[in-house]
């Protein structure tokens, strides 16, 4: 099984106001079928009032994302799959749910995790 990075910038997730509770309801009600499908690992959105900082080996603190990074802002669901096609499909169920196109990233393996 893969884990599989699925992702979306908040400023794509436009919607009129008075859908919110359908967009909230059927955004949820994917999560729990990830959930009931056993596949669901982690998911939420980034805390954008939150500022990022980066921390050296030695522990020094910086305040700042990497410059070519940019800003990430947005929500994210990590599922563990058995293809990349299945994150394709789980993508459009969350697209669909977020009215916004999703972006479907695959971790590598790595055997300790």
């Amino acid at each position: 099984m893969t884990k599989f990075l699925i992702s979306f910038p908040s400023e794509v997730m436009v919607f009129p106001p008075e859908d919110f509770d359908t967009v909230f309801a059927e955004s949820h009600a994917v999560i729990e079928e990830a959930k009931a499908a056993g596949v669901y690992i982690f998911g939420g959105g980034i805390a954008e009032e939150v500022d990022p900082v980066r921390v050296a080996a030695n522990g020094t603190i910086t305040p700042g994302a990497y410059a070519q990074t940019g800003e990430i802002k947005g929500g994210f669901t990590i599922l563990e799959l058995p293809s990349r096609e299945a994150a394709m499909e789980w993508g459009a169920k969350i697209a669909a749910a977020c009215r916004c196109d999703q972006e479907v990233r695959e971790f590598m393996f790595d055997p300790h995790s």
